[in-house]
C-alpha cells in the first residue's frame, strides 16, 4: 500500500514549495485582487448568459405549401375621407379582393387627428327576400321596397335599396357611376352632400387581410374598384374631384404575428403629398420566419425588407392611379430563431477557461514585474542605474 501511495505521490503536478522560500511583494497583492475581480466580473458575466437562453439563427429553404398569408395594418389619412377610401388586394394566383369590407375598421378623423366615428365595414347590406314590389313599380299593402340597379341586376330578384349597394351592383357589372344625383337612392342620402360635409376630414383604417402566400399586392385608393377589359379600374367620376390628397401615416404593417426582435421598417413611416395627385408605391420583401421559444412555441410569421417609390401625375393629365400601394413578394428563404440555454458542461468549461486563464495571464504579469524590480534594484546598488 505505502508503495501504491508513493507512486501516486510521484504523479504530483502541483509540487509545493516550503512556506519560507515565499516572498510576498506590494505589486504581487494588487495583481491578485485586480485578478479576483476581474475572474468575478466574467464569472457572473458567464452565469447570466447560461441563465439565459441565448437566440440561434439559421437559414432554410421554405418548403411550405398551401398557406396563407395574413397581412396587419393601420394606415392613417390626414385629407382623404373614409367615404372615398377603399381597400384592394390582388394576387398573382388571380385571386381578387376588391372593396374589401371585412376584418376592417374605419374612423373618420377631424383635422386635428381626433375621432369623429369608428364604424366597423360589413360585407355590404343583407338581401332582401323575395321581395314583392318590383323595381320602380308602386308599393301595396303589406309589400316589401325593392329598388331599382338601374340595369346592373344579376336577376330579377335583385334589389338596389341604398346608394352603397347601387354603386356596388355597378362595380360588379364593370361600370362607372358618373353621376350620382342621376341615382335615386343616391340622390335621397345626399351622396354628394356628404362628400361636402366631409371635406377636410380624414380617415384611419386598420384590421388585417388573409390572403394567398403568394406575390401579390394591396393598396388604398379612393373609390370602388372593379374590372373593365382585364384592367384594374376606380371609379372616380362618382366623387366629382379633381385631385385627391394621399398623404397618409403607416401605423403599423407586419406580415404575420408579432415575436421578439422583430423590426418592420414601415411602422411610423409618414408621407406629405406635395403634388395634386399621386401614387405612393412600396415594394416589400417578405421573408418567412419560425420564431421557436425555449419552452418549444413556434410563432410563424414574416419579416419584410422595402423600397419606397412616388410616382406622380403630369399637369393636366392623370397618369397614375393615386393611392397608396403594397407590391410585396415572398422569399424562397426561411429564417428559423431558436431559442435555447447554454448547456451546463459548456458553462463549466467557460468558468475553468475563464479562471485559468486569468491565472495564468496574472503570474506572467507579476513575474515580469517582480523580476524588473530585482534587476533595477541590483543596478542602484553597484550604481549603474541612470
Amino acid at each position: 500500500m505505502e508503495n501504491l501511495m508513493g507512486k501516486i505521490r510521484s504523479l504530483d503536478a502541483y509540487p509545493k514549495i516550503n512556506e519560507d522560500f515565499y516572498s510576498r511583494t506590494l505589486s504581487g497583492g494588487v495583481i491578485t485582487l485586480a485578478s479576483t475581480v476581474v475572474m468575478l466580473l466574467l464569472f457572473f458575466s458567464e452565469l447570466r448568459l447560461y441563465l439565459h437562453a441565448v437566440t440561434e439563427t439559421k437559414l432554410v429553404v421554405d418548403t411550405s405549401r398551401g398557406e396563407r398569408l395574413r397581412i396587419n395594418f393601420d394606415v392613417t389619412f390626414p385629407a382623404l375621407p373614409c367615404s372615398m377610401v377603399s381597400l384592394d388586394a390582388i394576387d398573382i394566383s388571380g385571386e381578387q379582393h376588391l372593396d374589401v369590407r371585412h376584418d376592417i375598421t374605419k374612423k373618420r378623423i377631424d383635422v386635428h387627428g381626433n375621432v369623429i366615428e369608428a364604424k366597423q365595414e360589413g360585407i355590404g347590406h343583407p338581401k332582401i327576400d323575395k321581395p314583392l314590389q318590383r323595381h320602380g313599380g308602386r308599393l301595396e299593402h303589406n309589400e316589401t321596397y325593392c329598388g331599382s340597379c338601374y340595369g346592373a341586376e344579376m336577376s330579377d330578384d335583385d334589389c338596389c335599396n341604398s346608394c352603397e349597394e347601387v354603386r356596388e351592383a355597378y362595380r360588379k357589372k364593370g361600370w362607372a357611376v358618373s353621376n350620382p344625383d342621376l341615382l335615386d337612392q343616391c340622390k335621397r342620402e345626399g351622396f354628394l352632400q356628404r362628400i361636402i360635409d366631409e371635406e377636410g376630414e380624414g380617415c384611419n383604417i386598420y384590421g388585417f387581410l388573409d390572403v394567398n402566400k403568394v406575390a401579390g399586392n394591396f393598396h388604398f385608393a379612393p373609390g370602388k374598384s372593379f374590372q373593365q377589359a382585364n384592367v384594374h379600374v376606380h371609379d372616380l367620376l362618382a366623387f366629382q374631384k379633381d385631385s385627391f390628397n394621399m398623404s397618409h401615416k403607416i401605423n403599423r404593417l407586419a406580415f404575420g404575428d408579432y415575436f421578439p426582435g422583430v423590426v418592420n421598417p414601415l411602422d411610423g413611416v409618414e408621407w406629405t403629398q406635395q403634388t395634386p395627385n399621386g401614387m405612393y408605391q412600396y415594394f416589400l420583401k417578405v421573408v418567412p420566419t419560425v420564431y421557436t421559444h425555449v419552452n418549444g412555441h413556434n410563432i410563424q410569421s414574416n419579416q419584410f425588407s422595402v423600397t419606397e417609390h412616388f410616382k406622380g401625375a403630369e399637369i393636366g393629365r392623370l397618369q397614375s392611379l393615386p393611392g397608396v400601394f403594397f407590391f410585396y413578394d415572398l422569399s424562397p428563404i426561411k429564417v428559423t430563431f431558436t431559442e435555447q440555454h447554454i448547456s451546463f458542461l459548456h458553462f463549466l468549461t467557460n468558468v475553468c477557461a475563464i479562471i485559468g486563464g486569468v491565472f495564468t495571464v496574472s503570474g506572467i504579469i507579476d513575474s515580469f514585474i517582480y523580476h524588473g524590480q530585482k534587476a533595477i534594484k541590483k543596478k542602484m546598488e553597484i550604481g549603474k542605474f541612470s
